[in-house]
């Protein structure tokens, strides 16, 4: 699976030691920075090309990283085609795929540490959403909340 990754400064660190463990999983990884350290950076640099990454199918999925994750979550969520939620936790992680469809997962590297980061992107990696009538129904509801906010009703 092609991923897309990035992170300001605060999730820099835990970024290059994901970026190591993803590959070792077997996928390719698309680093879309941070490069360098660089402490005035700003999260909507590096959320924003990770959410277009996976919105125009260059990527099946994204992460992105900064202090807490939210940040990265508000701004890759205003990019149409995007689903991204905060999860500090595993089961969140796959739910979040396995019924929401999430597509991009964010990261906040100053709450967890990277033997949990671990195991969180190992199980947003592994999900696949559930083809239950229930939960593309509800999808369906979203995708139309966002053709809607886009003037794009249907």
């Amino acid at each position: 699976m092609q991923i897309a990754i990035g992170a300001d400064h605060g999730g820099f660190a835990l970024k290059l030691e994901l970026v190591a463990y993803i590959k070792s999983l077997g996928h390719s990884v698309a680093d879309l920075g941070a490069h360098r350290l660089d402490a005035d950076d700003d999260f909507p640099d590096f959320a924003v090309p990770v959410a277009r990454a996976v919105a125009e199918g260059k990527a099946e999925r994204g992460i992105v990283l900064c202090g807490s994750g939210v940040g990265a979550s508000v701004v890759a969520n205003k990019v149409a085609g995007v689903r991204a939620a905060v999860c500090h936790d595993t089961y969140s992680a796959h739910q979040g795929v396995e019924h929401d469809d999430m597509n991009v997962l964010c990261l906040g590297a100053r709450v967890i540490g990277p033997a949990p980061a671990r195991e969180i992107v190992k199980a947003f990696l592994d999900a696949r959403m559930d083809p239950h009538p229930r939960f593309r129904r509800r999808l369906e509801k979203v995708l139309a909340v966002e053709r809607h906010s886009l003037g794009k009703d249907a």
